[in-house]
C-alpha cells in the first residue's frame, strides 16, 4: 500500500516528467517559431539579433512616426544601410547562410514605435540541457517518494 506522501510524490514527479517531455518534443525541430512585440520610446534605439539557419524566412513589421533602420544579414543576404522610413515598414528577408541577422532601429519620431518580429530562430542549445535536468528532477522526486513506501525515514 502506498502512503499519502508516496502518492503525492508520484503525481508530482509524473507532472514534472510530463512537462519536461512535452518541452523536449516541441523543441525537437531545427527552428523555433518566435513572435515578439516591442515598443521603443521617442529617440531610443534597439538592437535585435536573430540567429537562424540558412533558407529560413524572417518578417519584421514596424509602425511609427519616423525611424532609421539598418539590417545586416549573414553572408550575401539582405543588407540595408542606415535608411530613414516614415509611418510603416514591412520587411521580409531570408537567411542565405547560417548566422545572425543584426538589426538596429532608432526611433526618430515624436511617438512610440511598435515592432512585431515573426522569426524562425535556431533554438538555444542550453534549452535541451535544461529540459533534461527537469526530466531528471522528476525521476528523483518519484524515487524519493517511493522510498517512503518502503519505510518511513526518521523525522517525517
Amino acid at each position: 500500500m502506498l502512503s499519502k506522501r508516496s502518492i503525492i510524490g508520484l503525481i508530482l514527479g509524473s507532472l514534472i516528467i510530463g512537462a519536461a517531455g512535452y518541452s523536449l518534443l516541441t523543441k525537437s525541430g531545427p527552428t523555433v517559431d518566435m513572435t515578439e512585440h516591442f515598443t521603443i520610446d521617442e529617440g531610443m534605439p534597439i538592437t535585435l539579433t536573430i540567429p537562424a539557419p540558412a533558407n529560413v524566412p524572417q518578417l519584421l513589421q514596424i509602425t511609427g512616426d519616423t525611424f532609421d533602420l539598418k539590417l545586416h544579414s549573414p553572408g550575401d543576404g539582405k543588407q540595408i544601410p542606415n535608411t530613414s522610413y516614415k509611418n510603416q515598414l514591412e520587411l521580409e528577408w531570408m537567411h542565405v547562410e547560417d548566422g545572425n541577422s543584426k538589426i538596429l532601429i532608432q526611433n526618430t519620431g515624436n511617438k512610440e514605435l511598435e515592432i512585431t518580429a515573426i522569426t524562425k530562430q535556431t533554438p538555444n542549445p542550453f534549452g535541451f540541457t535544461i529540459d533534461l535536468m527537469v526530466l531528471t528532477t522528476g525521476v528523483v522526486v518519484i524515487g524519493f517518494s517511493m522510498g517512503f513506501t518502503m519505510r518511513k525515514p526518521k523525522g517525517f
